[in-house]
Formats: C-alpha cells, sequence, structure tokens
C-alpha cells in the first residue's frame, strides 16, 4: 500500500465547521487578542507550545471554567516530574461539572441512562445537582470528610455520576470499577487505597443475562476494613439489596439528604479527584492519582475545543466504569450537553443497537472503541443507510489503532458525514496527546493532529527527535493532566520509573509513533509490545492490520518469541466460525502481510487459538502472552483480564505446537 493511498483524504471540514466550530472560534477569538493570526491549525498548535502559560490561560478564559480563588500564575514549577500548575488557586472540581444546573439551561437533559436491565432513566441537570446534593449530605453524615476515597463498584449510569460528583464535591476522592471485574481484580484495586465509603450495584446485565453478586460484593465489602458505609444500588430491580450492617439501600440515601445542596468545597489545584488504574496484568496495578485542575483544564480543552461538544448536544461514549473513557465521558457535563450512557453488551440484541441509539437520542458525538468499528465492518453493518443520522457530527474511536479499512467503511457506509475522531493517549495521563480538530481533513489511516499544548514528538533510540520515521512517543513539556502521583508512592520513585527513567526530564509515554507530514500521527502499537526481528522494530498494529482484514480471520495476536540470540514473530489467529487455519489461510496471510508490509513482518509461526486475550478495557493483553511464550510463570493477575481463560487455551495450544515446553 503507498504513502498516498493510505494518507488520501475522506473527510474535509465544511465553511460552517471552519467558521462556528468552537475550535475556530477560540483560534479567531486569541487573534482578536493580539495572539496570531495563526495561519492554519499547526500555527495555533505551535504557538501553543511555545507559550504554554498563554495558551491554558487563554483555555480557561475560553471555556469559561470557574474557581473560587483565582491562580498566582499558570505554570510555577516547570519540572518534570514535578510540574505546579495554577498554584495557589481554589476551586471544586464537581462545582465546574455542574455549571449549567442553574439557570435557563437546568430543566435540559444532563443524564440519559440506557442499561439492559431497567427502563431508560432521563435526569435534568437541576435533578442531577438535587441527587448530587443529597448523596454528600448522606456522606458526610457517615463521617466521609476530604482526602477519604470514595469506590465505586458501579455500571456506566446515573448512579455513577451521581457519586462522583457527590465526593469530589466533598473533597474526597473518586474511584470506580465496573461490576463484571473478579472481586479480585477489585480487591487489587482498592485494598490500596482503603476506601471510606463503597457505592455497589447488587449485580449487572449483559447480553440479554443477568449476574446477581449481592454475596461476592458483600464479601469483598467486609475484606475493605477502612469502609464506613456501604450504598447498595439496584442495578438488577428483581434481586435483593446487599446485606450488612453498613449498608444502606441507594433510595434511603439520598432521602436521607434530601434538600441539601452540594457543598462544592474550593479545594487545592493538586486536590486529588480521581485514582485510575493501570491494566494490572502483571501484577497489582498501579494507582494513579488525577488532580482537579489539571483534569478540568485538560478535558475542557479536549471536549469543547477538540471535539467541539456545546451545550446543545448530546454525548454517547460506549465505555465501562473501569475504563478512563468514563471519566473522559463524564467532564462532557462541564459543556452542557446530554450525556448519554449505555450500560450492557455492545452486541444485544444485535450489533445495530448503539447505531439505532445513536438515531433515537438523536446523539451528535459517539464514541466507541476501534474493536468496534472493525466488527460493525465485518458484520457488513451499514448504519447510513439504514439509520437516521442526522444530527451526528462527530465519531471518536479509541482503545487501540484504528485500521485503514475501518476509516474506508466509517467513509462508505458508517458515518460518511461525521468527522472521525481517532484519538490516542491514555489512563496515565486521563486524555490525549493525539487526536482530532475540526479544522483539519481527515486523512486515511492517519490521526489528525497532536493536541493543543501538547509538545509530542517521536524519539530515536540516541533520545532525540527523529526527523523521518518512527520512535517512542514522549511529551517534552509538563502536561496539565499528567498525573499529580501515584498512590502510596511516598519518595515519587515508581511515577518516576514509568515515564521518565527512558528520557529524563522527559515523559516517555510507551507507544510506537509517526507523525507524518501532513502534521498528523500514525501508532504502531505499545513500544514495549514492538516486535525486534533481525533488529529491526516492528509495530504490531501493522501486522493486525492485514491480518485483521482477511475475512477468514476473526481475531488475532502477535508477539516474538525471543531464540537463539533474536527474535521470531508468532501469531496467533482465531478464524471465523465455518474456517480453519488451514495451508491456503496460512499461505494468503504470508502473502498478505509480506506484499502489504514487508517480508519481515511475516510470522515464523502462525497457529490456531480459540480466542484472544483482553482487558476488562477491550485492549489485546499482547505482554501477558509474550511472558508466557517466552517460559515466564503464569500471568500474576489473572483477575484483570475479562478472559482469563484464553491463556490456558493459549498455554495448551503453543505446548503442542512445540513453541513451549510441556512442563
Amino acid at each position: 500500500m503507498s504513502n498516498t493511498e493510505q494518507s488520501s483524504v475522506v473527510w474535509v471540514p465544511g465553511d460552517e465547521t471552519l467558521n462556528t466550530s468552537q475550535m475556530a472560534r477560540f483560534k479567531a477569538w486569541l487573534e482578536d487578542q493580539g495572539k496570531g493570526p495563526f495561519a492554519d491549525y499547526h500555527a495555533l498548535h505551535q504557538w501553543s507550545i511555545d507559550d504554554l502559560e498563554g495558551f491554558w490561560q487563554a483555555v480557561w478564559d475560553f471555556c469559561g471554567l470557574g474557581c473560587e480563588t483565582p491562580a498566582e500564575r499558570v505554570l510555577g514549577r516547570r519540572d518534570l516530574p514535578g510540574a505546579q500548575w495554577f498554584p495557589g488557586m481554589q476551586l471544586n472540581f464537581a462545582a465546574n461539572l455542574l455549571r449549567h444546573a442553574d439557570g435557563e439551561h437546568a430543566t435540559r437533559e444532563a443524564v440519559v441512562a440506557y442499561c439492559e436491565t431497567r427502563p431508560v432513566l432521563r435526569r435534568s441537570y437541576a435533578e442531577l445537582k438535587r441527587d448530587v446534593g443529597a448523596l454528600e449530605a448522606f456522606l458526610r453524615s457517615k463521617g466521609i470528610v476530604a482526602g477519604d476515597r470514595v469506590a465505586g463498584v458501579v455500571t456506566n449510569g446515573y448512579e455513577a455520576m451521581v457519586g462522583m460528583l457527590a465526593a469530589t464535591s466533598l473533597g474526597a476522592v473518586w474511584s470506580s470499577a465496573s461490576p463484571d471485574f473478579g472481586t479480585g481484580a477489585i480487591q487489587d484495586r482498592f485494598g490500596q487505597i482503603e476506601p471510606a465509603a463503597l457505592i455497589v450495584v447488587n449485580g449487572y446485565g449483559y447480553g440479554g443475562k443477568v449476574f446477581p453478586r449481592q454475596s461476592e460484593f458483600a464479601e469483598l465489602a467486609a475484606a475493605l476494613p477502612s469502609l464506613r458505609c456501604v450504598v447498595s444500588v439496584q442495578q438488577l430491580p428483581e434481586q435483593p439489596h446487599l446485606q450488612g450492617e453498613k449498608v444502606t439501600p441507594w433510595e434511603q440515601a439520598l432521602a436521607f439528604g434530601e434538600g441539601q445542596a452540594p457543598s462544592f468545597t474550593p479545594l487545592p489545584p493538586d486536590h486529588p479527584v480521581y485514582i485510575l488504574y493501570s491494566s494490572g496484568t502483571t501484577g497489582k496495578p498501579k494507582c494513579i492519582v488525577h488532580g482537579a485542575v489539571g483534569l478540568l483544564v485538560n478535558h475542557a480543552k479536549e471536549l469543547m475545543l477538540h471535539g467541539d461538544v456545546g451545550a446543545d448536544d448530546r454525548f454517547l461514549y460506549f465505555t465501562t466504569c473501569g475504563w478512563m473513557m468514563w471519566n473522559w465521558q463524564a467532564s462532557a457535563l462541564l459543556t452542557g450537553a446530554a450525556v448519554i450512557t449505555v450500560d450492557g453488551s455492545p452486541g444485544y440484541p444485535d450489533l445495530n443497537f448503539l447505531w439505532q441509539t445513536v438515531a433515537d437520542e438523536r446523539v451528535t458525538h459517539f464514541g466507541t472503541s476501534a474493536r468496534f468499528i472493525a466488527g460493525c465492518r465485518k458484520a457488513e453493518l451499514a448504519p447510513a443507510r439504514d439509520l437516521d443520522q442526522s444530527a451526528l457530527r462527530v465519531v471518536f474511536s479509541t482503545g487501540s489503532p484504528l485500521l485503514p479499512e475501518d476509516y474506508d467503511w466509517i467513509y462508505t457506509v458508517g458515518a460518511p458525514k461525521a468527522l472521525l475522531g481517532s484519538i490516542a493517549g491514555g489512563t496515565d495521563i486521563c486524555g490525549c496527546f493525539v487526536g482530532a480538530t475540526p479544522l483539519l481533513p481527515v486523512r486515511r489511516g492517519e490521526i489528525q493532529c497532536r493536541f493543543l499544548g501538547v509538545d509530542a514528538v517521536a524519539y530515536g533510540d540516541d533520545g532525540q527527535p527523529v526527523s523521518d520515521g518512527r520512535g517512542e512517543l514522549v511529551c517534552r513539556q509538563p502536561l496539565p493532566s499528567m498525573p499529580v502521583s501515584f498512590w502510596n508512592d511516598a519518595d515519587g520513585a515508581r511515577y518516576h520509573e514509568a515515564y521518565f527513567d527512558t528520557y529524563p526530564g522527559v515523559w516517555a509515554h510507551g507507544d510506537f509513533i509517526e507523525f507524518t507530514e501532513h502534521g498528523g500521527a500514525i501508532i504502531y502499537g505499545r513500544s514495549d509490545a514492538t516486535l525486534n526481528p533481525g533488529g529491526v522494530r516492528i509495530g504490531t498494529a501493522e501486522i493486525y492490520r492485514q491480518v485483521e482484514t482477511e475475512a477468514a480471520v476473526k481475531d488475532s495476536l502477535v508477539v516474538g518469541r525471543q531464540i537463539d540470540g533474536d527474535v521470531e514473530v508468532v501469531l496467533l489467529v482465531v478464524p471465523v466460525a465455518g474456517h480453519r487455519l488451514d495451508d491456503e489461510l496460512v499461505a494468503r496471510l504470508r502473502k498478505r502481510i509480506r506484499d502489504g508490509a514487508s517480508p519481515r513482518h511475516v510470522p515464523r509461526h502462525i497457529v490456531s487459538v480459540p480466542d484472544i486475550p483482553y482487558t476488562r478495557s477491550g485492549k489485546k493483553v499482547e505482554l501477558a502472552v509474550a511472558r508466557l511464550i517466552n517460559g515466564a510463570a503464569r500471568s500474576d493477575n489473572r483477575d484483570a483480564l475479562a478472559n482469563p481463560e484464553a491463556l490456558d487455551q493459549i498455554r495448551a495450544v503453543l505446548i503442542d505446537a512445540k513453541l513451549l515446553p510441556s512442563s
């Protein structure tokens, strides 16, 4: 495939977008203040990293964010790690997310919650604020104070939003997990942060089935001695609440605090609002602490400017409460948009369900995973033909690199009039390094741009930017949403090791990336999963692109097997039902990889497996399989996987294929 074909333009912003999008208005507003002129988006980006303080103050002002006490300046210390943002400021995170709950906007929908087990629930901004105040009053009555942790084992719905806002209003720290997590995985997370309160569902629905979990979650609560109260949500209406002396049903907790307003307690800029977690597939997850001001100003930039989300919009991002995209989605409240939450299987009752919801709810911004888009392509769905997409303006994709063929699907029968915003960042920053802008065309197979205020480049092995080609994704200047710390990491050693050991003073993110001549980006996979046969670095996404566009292949995973001082590429393939990995398919895959990538990409071994392991946020678990094939012990944390049995199946296949000893 030629570079020209890969990077062909598939969407161009119209005049209205170029003139009236929030990014366009931000650019014009800056120029009116004498900051420009900016010839194009790239010139605006260059200014944003040349004048970090001016840029982030402009984001704060343009997006209308609020505080009790203004900052002394935008950026105090500039050290990495250790940058100090908006020193001296006093603010409340929840107050900013609920800033549309008063006045003329108060009666507009704030949350519309879909789930498999209960009717659709609709709440206005005023009703959301009312319930946040009530729950905060209940938590305070149980002794919850600023700095305490409030944990949620909750579905992506209304109660999760209320719980997070009530916690952050009083200054507590919110941390959540999805109820389909194993209790061991939840204990590995919450056991480290010692929560004072737990909000927990009695089960969940998925794929038309119900999964009661009262007894397991009651045992989980009993294993957290720090708890002072447990609030039980009846996610399964036919099932009873959790039992226990510390347990209060959700409805009773709200009734207790009825009529109480949120306190919106002003707090310092780095006061923690969230604790997120690394995937934890090879050990206990790292507890990543995010501060109020950094997350707020960065999410405002990403959602309002890059995403063009505004008060008249309707925003649906399919996620769970165990993925950082839930936190990103929650911040859409600060725009005044209606947030449409969906809990359950994206394929139930059929794969068109999410697209049907987009049509029914007049969704303007729809977010999902690259894996879901690929699944729609393989299933030959045509939502643009079959459903009303007249309101849809933006489709976000993240979780893994989006294949060029999936751009083709979007721009033929998926959502051809929408800006396809492939975005990439991570839990580490609860946001993005690269992604979408309404001011540039979308090119096939490319992420559009570096985000404003993000000084991202690709570094070579010599620690210098590569002028052409691929390298390590790094960020050379502070970004507000970099973590304020890791939990229980008093001297910062683990934090430093995670991001700053490779290039001192420079954030190394762990992605293998190329920045194109258009200013766009192509991500080739995680750098720690990069293959090195013959000393040549190969991104796993380059192989997936060839393999997963083969009609007979349902899924795949590629790893490097260390042998005789070199690395040989091993490709695991899950055939589509009715197909098998015979000699003809193997030959076809080898040819596709050789022709579409290079001879060096061709796997030494191609073997059939029943399933591919995924994290609970939908990412392939390449590292655990690489550790397995290279002789490591069993994965330290199988509970962190959505389907841990896949590792056992792969182990058996590798033994049969003589790629792993039987002992």
